[in-house]
């Protein structure tokens, strides 16, 4: 089901696109139709850099199951490194 609800952090970091290696200043996040992933929904995430435009910009759609896989390796992944997780 879409939920309309998108939500944003800032970040830091890099991304790699089509032109290469870029700077990010955001993500975004939502539940909703899929671009180019063959699942009826899926946890949508955008990397960007929005002062570069819309070529800073990578894309991930994932299942439910594989975004709450993502969040459990990226917090097991911060908690075996405790000294750089803060």
């Amino acid at each position: 089901m879409c939920s309309y609800v998108t939500k944003k952090a800032a970040v830091e970091g890099s991304g790699k696109g089509s032109g290469g290696w870029f700077r990010l200043s955001s993500v975004m996040t939502y539940l909703d139709h899929p671009y180019h992933s063959p699942y009826e929904h899926t946890l949508n995430i955008d990397f960007l850099n929005e002062e570069k435009g819309p070529g800073a910009r990578v894309a991930v759609e994932l299942t439910p199951e594989s975004a709450r896989e993502l969040v459990a390796c990226i917090e097991a992944a911060l908690a075996a490194a405790p000294d750089l997780a803060g």
